[in-house]
């Protein structure tokens, strides 16, 4: 059976680790995680942020994921939306999900992100 999920992978084109770690790291405050020596030499890098991890992957024909998402909890999300956008990322809310407050936005090479927070008694 399947107990729980391990990460997530995302593409990104090659050579673009200084842009995914100021982003992971720097704006979002995951922590990167090391790869297996065989498995950095392809490219890429790993974060972690409590029980999410995120792998980006290089990718030689890279295209961003525009609709697939992972969803990230966050506690406090108007200051995360706040921190996003001082770093100029853009933020777009989405108040369709019952329960919940959230909003969308991209890391630097154009990946979709899910931010999200259980409202206030759920």
């Amino acid at each position: 059976m399947i107990d729980s999920l391990d990460h997530v992978q995302l593409a990104a084109p090659p050579s673009s680790e200084d842009a995914l770690r100021a982003y992971y790291s720097g704006v979002l405050g995951m922590t990167e995680i090391p790869k297996p020596p065989v498995l950095a030499a392809r490219g890429g890098c790993w974060f972690a942020a409590g029980s999410a991890v995120l792998h980006l992957g290089a990718e030689e024909d890279f295209r961003p994921a525009r609709k697939a998402h992972p969803g990230l909890r966050v506690r406090g999300i108007d200051a995360f939306a706040a921190r996003l956008t001082a770093a100029g990322a853009a933020v777009t809310w989405d108040r369709e999900l019952p329960g919940h407050r959230r909003f969308y936005s991209c890391d630097p090479v154009g990946n979709r992100l899910e931010f999200l927070e259980s409202e206030p008694g759920e």
